[in-house]
């Protein structure tokens, strides 16, 4: 979005700037999940329009400073999140992310889920050749995929999609952005030991 000038739209004092970028970056601090444009607008009581120039203009001040934070949009929601070059001490603090407690087997569902969703667990057993009942479920509990409808055909099988909590992990703002896949094959083999998928699923 090209830089915008905040006099684009009428505000009763200049001053309502600081205070609407400060409403909301307390609002997006206390809540830690995303959060719609319309939500927000809504409890500042100020039109969308307003709202996303307000927002805009905050982003740049995460942007112009040396700051550890940074606002996304997610499906034209918004978050605050850590910057990625931060990600070693991070990690260092929590131990282990997401992808280093994900068996091999959720890696490579949530891989065939990221690439070729909507999918069903029976298409992702017939890519994997294994069972993915177990990693698929992993995967539902972490909040990292979910069901989004169930396939016309006999049985109605479930279909599953990423969340919004996906692209917040892997630092995308839609799936559109998806880089290649060996951004999961890296994970897989930096985070889980060299034993198979299927030898996995047996012990889950």
């Amino acid at each position: 979005m090209d830089k915008i000038k905040f006099s684009q739209f009428e505000f009763e004092e200049v001053s309502n700037k600081g205070k609407y970028k400060s409403a909301v970056e307390s609002l997006l601090f206390v809540c830690g999940e995303p959060i719609s444009l319309k939500e927000i607008s809504r409890i500042l009581d100020i039109s969308e329009g307003q709202t996303e120039i307000v927002i805009e203009l905050l982003k740049e001040d995460y942007n112009n400073r040396d700051r550890g934070i940074k606002l996304i949009s997610l499906n034209n929601c918004y978050q605050l999140v850590t910057k990625p070059e931060n990600s070693d001490y991070i990690q260092k603090l929590l131990k282990k992310n997401v992808r280093q407690t994900l068996s091999q087997a959720s890696l490579e569902s949530l891989a065939i889920i990221a690439y070729r969703q909507p999918v069903t667990r029976i298409e992702i057993d017939e890519i994997r050749g294994v069972k993915s009942e177990s990693a698929v479920q992993k995967l539902i509990e972490r909040n990292l995929i979910k069901e989004v409808g169930r396939l016309d055909v006999p049985g109605r099988p479930k279909q599953f999609a990423t969340t919004d909590e996906f692209l917040r992990q892997f630092n995308l703002h839609d799936i559109k952005q998806l880089p290649a896949l060996n951004l999961f094959e890296d994970a897989a083999n930096d985070d889980v030991s060299d034993e198979t998928a299927a030898d996995k699923e047996k012990k889950e």
